[in-house]
């Protein structure tokens, strides 16, 4: 079965690069160290084993010749040095100094050496284990002698050697991976700083900045965002500007308009009726646009961070419930906690008109308000209404908030105001350090909410 394994990120590449490059380094260095000792291991073994088995059979050969002995009885006098065993070949007799070696564990091949005249050495395997073989003959007493000496000291020797050389690797892996963590952190820490930038500035702080660094690889991109946000921050307060010096300079002839149509309202009576008719068109028309274009100021104090300047503890409660007094709507809509729970600090003029405009909006677009909440949630007040409308789609949560937003549909296109007071409570209560969103309310409808940081008393 396949397994399905997902994109790696940069970091973990990084590691896994690292780890694999480490290790593959680690198994060429152990191997061809291990090959190393190894050879260098066995020479030396053999050298000392061969100068070993010339000693044997030089005390053997001396024996022989002397005494006059028979190679048996020799053989079983003999103790050779080092735990080995002698096979001797005399004529095509064969003698051994122990049973468990015999003619058998001495190789044709270099038979044929010691045959010849010539000393060699031969590698086998025994019941025991590995063995070396010397074989050299001897002249004067007309034998062949060979030693078999064990070489299982050895092979402890190299499996302890494997074990400490691959214990090296795994360690080197994973001091490598750890590098590689490091490195991933180091390589990734600009990426994360970009990300982070951009998600404060997509949050609105067009204030921030990644911080100067010496790296030459990194100037041109750090550079480059600074930039990119100055140039946006600049074209943001341009806009804002420009929305700010357009609404000023339309107050004068609307204030105009508005005072001709009043003038005209009070001779409605000498209109005739389409002129009454065409009268209460544009009455309604003023109305609507001078709506927009308090907006539009509102938003263009927001943007210019008025608004907060005149910060002042302020008890939720008690604002929302003048609020409502204000507007004619019925106290017991309210539901609040306690004044000394609900208190922040913020523009009072501001507030009052964040609130005002959700309950404009449920009267406009939702059937009215039926509940209002004032909470203390931790650290948060919560300010909620919610209405008699159907509610808010999932897709369309966000949306309402924005700029010029009026919902989708021909009927609430044709419902008065442009879209602003949403955006007027978002852009509020990111001003205070809140929150606006919209969500389903427990009855049935939308429930919309202002969030603010709680001021203790």
């Amino acid at each position: 079965m396949r397994l399905a394994l997902g994109p790696r990120g940069l970091r973990a590449r990084i590691v896994l690069g690292f780890a694999a490059v480490t290790l593959l380094v680690s198994i060429v260095l152990v191997a061809t160290t291990f090959l190393a000792a190894r050879s260098y291991l066995l020479d030396q073994r053999e050298s000392s084993l061969t100068r070993q088995a010339f000693a044997d059979a030089n005390v053997f050969n001396s024996r022989l010749a002397t005494a006059g002995a028979d190679v048996g009885q020799l053989l079983a006098e003999l103790v050779p040095s080092g735990g080995a065993d002698v096979v001797v070949r005399s004529g095509e007799s064969w003698y051994s100094s122990s049973l468990d070696v015999g003619a058998r564990d001495v190789p044709e091949q270099l038979r044929g050496i010691v045959t010849g005249g010539d000393a060699g050495t031969a590698f086998i395997e025994t019941v025991e284990g590995p063995a070396l073989v010397v074989g050299l003959p001897l002249h004067s007493a007309g034998v062949e002698y060979y030693e078999v000496a064990p070489l299982q000291e050895l092979g402890e020797v190299l499996r302890t050697l494997s074990v400490v050389l691959g214990a090296a690797a795994v360690a080197a892996t994973v001091a490598g991976a750890g590098f590689g963590v490091w490195a991933g952190r180091r390589a990734v820490q600009p990426l994360e700083q970009v990300a982070g930038a951009a998600t404060r500035i997509a949050g609105g702080e067009l204030t921030t900045r990644l911080p100067p660094t010496d790296d030459p690889d990194l100037v041109a991109i750090v550079g480059g965002f600074n930039s990119m946000v100055d140039a946006l921050a600049a074209r943001i307060d341009r806009d804002a500007r420009f929305v700010g010096d357009v609404s000023h300079e339309l107050r004068s002839p609307l204030t105009t308009l508005v005072t001709s149509v009043e003038v005209l309202g009070a001779r409605r009576g000498e209109l005739s009726p389409r002129g009454q008719q065409a009268l209460t068109l544009v009455e309604g028309e003023l109305g609507r646009f001078r709506r927009t274009l308090d907006d539009l100021l509102q938003l263009a104090r927001l943007d210019d961070a008025a608004a907060v300047e005149s910060a002042r503890p302020l008890p939720m409660t008690a604002l929302v419930r003048e609020v409502l007094a204000v507007t004619g709507r019925p106290a017991d809509l309210l539901s609040a906690d306690p004044e000394e729970l609900t208190i922040v600090r913020g523009d009072k003029t501001s507030l009052e008109r964040a609130v005002r405009n959700l309950l404009d909006n449920a009267d406009r677009h939702a059937g009215g308000a039926v509940a209002v909440g004032v909470r203390r949630r931790e650290d948060t007040v919560v300010v909620t209404v919610d209405d008699a409308g159907p509610g808010v789609p999932v897709e369309d949560r966000e949306r309402v908030f924005e700029r010029f937003a009026r919902g989708a549909g021909a009927a609430r296109r044709s419902l008065p105001g442009a879209g602003l007071g949403l955006a007027i409570v978002a852009e509020t209560a990111s001003r205070h350090g809140g929150a606006a969103w919209v969500a389903d309310a427990p009855g049935g409808g939308a429930r919309f909410s202002l969030s603010l940081p709680a001021v203790d008393p």
